[in-house]
């Protein structure tokens, strides 16, 4: 073999080498770039569809809420797909190494709505112990009044129709934000938890006590009782629909924008009857 063919040899060896790096590095980057959708977290964060059996399981296996807000983190992130938390925490591990920041964003949301549950929304009824309250995940479902939306929350309804009865409390520390009327939320208080999450507390019939904007309160204290007021300018206004507490859970993105998440998983987490804890 002439120098000219080993040359020719070793040219083509270095095309073939470097061929085969930058093949590696451009499927590498990709897979640092998709190891983790916000896009895909973010909605699934908003929708917060989660069998029980699951967040059961991600319950059991965490250490702390933190450790807890990475796995359901991550599992949003894989579309519900991946519920194995040894795989999960492996994902996690990766997904730090190059999408560290969207990653603790979404999961700094999911912290902020579950670390600082403490109190079921309502409570018993003294005068009527045979008075119950029932839920389901009503999330987004259609409502017209004031234009077609969807429903941002949960609805907890009151097996007995009458407002001024059920007793509600607040599901966490924080401070009143908001108090007064809304035209469709009526008589509403709104409570900023210290982890950041906003509670929205809809329809009382009347508050426990003139709050005021700024004013601390701790999980359990009682805000008001339920009822069925809203769905007016004029406040005061009743009989719009069955007596009922929507419970609204809200937080701010990183641009201060306000979006709501589903909260019947919380609820459901918080209710006597559930097995989730």
């Amino acid at each position: 073999m002439n120098l000219r063919s080993i040359r020719i040899l070793l040219l083509f060896s270095i095309v073939v080498l470097l061929h085969v790096f930058l093949i590696g590095a451009i499927e590498e980057r990709t897979l640092q770039i998709n190891c983790f959708s916000y896009e895909t977290a973010y909605r699934n964060l908003r929708n917060h569809q989660i069998p029980v059996d699951v967040l059961e399981a991600f319950w059991q296996e965490s250490n702390d809420t933190k450790d807890f807000a990475e796995l359901l983190t991550m599992y949003f992130a894989t579309d519900g797909l991946v519920t194995d938390t040894k795989m999960l925490r492996e994902d996690i591990a990766f997904v730090e190494r190059y999408r560290y920041d969207d990653f603790h964003e979404i999961c700094g949301y999911v912290y902020a709505v579950w670390n600082d549950l403490e109190r079921f929304p309502v409570g018993a009824v003294a005068s009527h112990p045979e008075a119950k309250v029932t839920f389901s995940d009503s999330w987004m479902q259609s409502r017209t009044f004031g234009g077609d939306r969807g429903h941002e929350g949960c609805d907890i309804m009151a097996s007995l129709n009458q407002r001024g009865i059920y007793p509600i409390y607040s599901m966490t520390d924080g401070v009143v934000e908001n108090i007064g009327w809304l035209r469709l939320g009526g008589y509403r208080i709104g409570i900023r938890s210290d982890s950041g999450a906003y509670f929205y507390y809809a329809h009382l019939a009347e508050y426990a006590e003139e709050f005021e904007i700024g004013e601390r309160v701790e999980a359990g204290t009682f805000l008001g009782y339920m009822g069925d007021t809203g769905y007016s300018d004029m406040p005061g206004t009743t009989g719009m629909f069955d007596v009922h507490l929507h419970v609204g859970i809200y937080l701010n993105d990183a641009d201060g924008k306000e979006f709501s998440v589903n909260s019947y998983p919380m609820l459901r987490y918080l209710d006597g009857s559930s097995d989730v804890r």
